[in-house]
């Protein structure tokens, strides 16, 4: 795993985990926004490009976070933050580390597998895996995800050097990844927050890990896709992170 940083080191410690087929420019924005204030940590997380490592599973990852924080940051930091895969990375964390946050950011978390979903991917992209390179067939898939213009090329290009493999990995992680049930221990406060136009699968995953966690907050954002709000809001983005801490 490669690791992007912002800030100055001695500042309290905000990790933010990309969404799946993107990078750690998901959170570039919001970096920018906070690193006079704070230390940020943007993981590459494995099977992404220039992650140096092939995608394994979720829980391999969330190992390898944990590992990382309690190697660098003595076990804890102030923010842990993900969207979409990096989400369910994020949840597997908690469920793993109870104290290892103060307070987490979870946007756009899938909590409902489907094996159906997860049987179809690995045909459907052995087929369709070469028109990623394609311009016309990247700005088609760009345009359904609704994602701010500007990161367009950084989205080509690192998605161009996803290999076959990894992509079937994640998205099948993707699809199977159900919530554990010790994250009700966790000591995080911890606020979920979901676009009002994503799929009902996404909107039922939102309100079972606020019903399970005990101090869990729900947003639901009413007028947003998948991953809006951090991708195409940084400064909305910003100002509620910040809410939550204070």
């Amino acid at each position: 795993m490669k690791y992007i940083e912002y800030g100055k080191e001695n500042n309290e410690v905000i990790m933010m985990l990309h969404g799946g087929g993107l990078s750690w420019w998901n959170y570039r924005k919001e970096a920018e926004l906070l690193c006079d204030e704070y230390h940020i940590i943007l993981p590459v997380i494995d099977g992404h490009a220039g992650s140096g490592s092939e995608f394994e599973s979720i829980e391999t990852v969330a190992n390898k976070l944990i590992e990382y924080i309690e190697n660098n940051f003595d076990g804890k930091i102030k923010v842990l933050c993900g969207l979409s895969l990096g989400a369910q990375i994020a949840v597997e964390i908690l469920s793993q580390a109870n104290s290892i946050c103060d307070y987490a950011l979870i946007e756009s978390v899938s909590l409902v597998p489907s094996k159906i979903a997860e049987i179809l991917i690995g045909p459907a992209f052995s087929m369709s895996y070469g028109l990623i390179k394609k311009k016309w067939f990247s700005q088609l898939q760009f345009k359904s995800l609704h994602i701010d213009k500007s990161f367009y090329e950084e989205y080509y290009r690192d998605t161009c050097l996803i290999t076959r493999k990894d992509m079937i990995a994640f998205l099948k992680a993707n699809t199977r990844y159900s919530l554990c049930n010790s994250i009700k221990n966790s000591k995080a406060i911890i606020k979920v927050i979901v676009g009002g136009k994503e799929q009902s699968n996404m909107i039922k995953s939102a309100k079972q890990i606020s019903e399970v966690i005990p101090n869990a907050i729900l947003a639901v954002k009413s007028d947003l896709y998948h991953g809006e709000f951090s991708l195409n809001k940084p400064d909305e983005y910003v100002k509620e992170l910040k809410e939550l801490i204070t």
